[in-house]
């Protein structure tokens, strides 16, 4: 089976399913500012369908460690995913809005299946001496999406409209359902020989991303770079109405990092084993908190260069990041371990956006501070964990 699932056919639906996560959120922004006339009420929307993948990444990770067919399940997921997206848009402007946030939040449950559920795949797409070159491509994929979606999602709501920008996103997650149902199956144990609660697992895999200190240090610092990251996109608009001459012209600053993360990560794949992820997680936080203090120079040409320095340094943490996991998890926890970082990972997003939008309206100066600090935190985070005090491959051997 691992032999006629190619590695292409897993990348092509990674791409399609992470492009219309990143087409879903701006297109639920500007149709919720459409049907509901309300910057609040748009903001509301989205936030519900973001911070409700904390509770459902691990829940849903430890669902696919149980499967025989995890592919079958993540298919599902994803079906769900863009039948809620339908629903959102269905129900803007017909339902009371509380009913229509409840939809998002419920469909925001199934977001950690288009990052996490993905990637926990891989190691039986691939193998073993492959996987740090696939892994590197994997992380490509998230900037890929990152750097066509949100101008898709602008192009086709100019031009069709925002409801029309919603159904596109729910139409590329369906274009990943193939590639997704036909992932490979679970070799040797099947789901229904695991006799242990979903509680239970869920209690195993969090021990294991707080018991192994690499995987602990990764998380952490990966985590709270994304804070960073989510104050930083709070100050785009401002700065791109400050810096660049007008507030539309921010979203090209993101459209830079993408890129830039893009050819880091290309690069990576071709000198996978050059340095080693755990020095990538922590060198890379410390090149983001290095552009985001080039950001306050407030030049446009500066602010440019500090952006695509911010993408060299988001890339390959993400690849690192996803290393690390596929090295440290074992093999039943895979898919929780994966799908609990992703939701971390974009709550801790939410947490930066939500406390970055009222310093920026206070200080853009201030709100830019406080990214630098935060990226040097996450840096120095990854030493606040001491490193383990036997080898690691024993200490996967007595935990698995």
């Amino acid at each position: 089976m691992r032999k006629r699932y190619s590695l292409h056919f897993y990348l092509a639906g990674a791409v399609a399913a992470r492009a219309g996560d990143e087409v879903s959120g701006p297109a639920l922004m500007l149709a919720g500012f459409a049907l509901a006339g309300s910057t609040a009420d748009a903001s509301a929307l989205l936030a519900g369908i973001t911070i409700s993948a904390a509770v459902g990444g691990p829940v849903l990770g430890a669902l696919l460690d149980r499967a025989g067919r995890p592919g079958r399940l993540l298919a599902g997921a994803l079906v769900m995913y863009a039948v809620g997206l339908g629903m959102i848009l269905v129900g803007l402007g017909r339902l009371p809005f509380a009913v229509t946030i409840l939809i998002a939040v419920l469909t925001g449950l199934l977001g950690p299946a288009l990052s996490g559920g993905w990637t926990a795949q891989l190691p039986r797409v691939v193998l073993g001496d492959h996987l740090p070159r696939a892994n590197a491509l994997d992380a490509m994929t998230f900037s890929v999406a990152s750097l066509a979606g949100p101008a898709l999602a602008g192009v086709v709501a100019e031009a069709l409209g925002a409801s029309t920008a919603v159904v596109v996103a729910a139409l590329l997650i369906a274009l990943a359902l193939p590639a997704a149902w036909m992932l490979p199956v679970r070799p040797g144990r099947a789901g229904g020989a695991r006799t242990t609660s979903v509680i239970s697992d869920l209690a195993a895999g969090m021990r294991v991303i707080v018991g192994r200190p690499s995987l602990a240090r990764a998380t952490l610092t990966s985590v709270v770079s994304c804070v960073a990251q989510g104050v930083l996109t709070a100050c785009i608009p401002l700065l791109g109405e400050r810096v660049l001459g007008g507030a539309g012209r921010g979203a090209m600053l993101l459209s830079c990092a993408a890129i830039s993360a893009l050819v880091a990560n290309a690069v990576l794949a071709r000198f996978p084993r050059s340095v080693a992820p755990d020095t990538i997680i922590w060198a890379s936080a410390l090149v983001q908190a290095a552009a985001l203090a080039l950001v306050t120079w407030g030049q446009p040409v500066v602010l440019i260069v500090a952006v695509l320095i911010a993408g060299i340094g988001e890339g390959p943490q993400l690849a690192a990041l996803f290393a690390i996991r596929h090295r440290e998890a074992p093999e039943h926890l895979r898919g929780q371990i994966f799908t609990t970082g992703a939701s971390l990972k974009i709550s801790g997003f939410a947490l930066g956006a939500a406390v970055g939008g009222p310093v920026v309206t206070w200080s853009l100066p201030g709100a830019l501070a406080l990214a630098v600090s935060v990226a040097v935190v996450a840096a120095l985070a990854f030493f606040t964990i001491p490193s383990a005090t036997v080898n690691s491959s024993e200490n996967r051997a007595m935990s698995s």
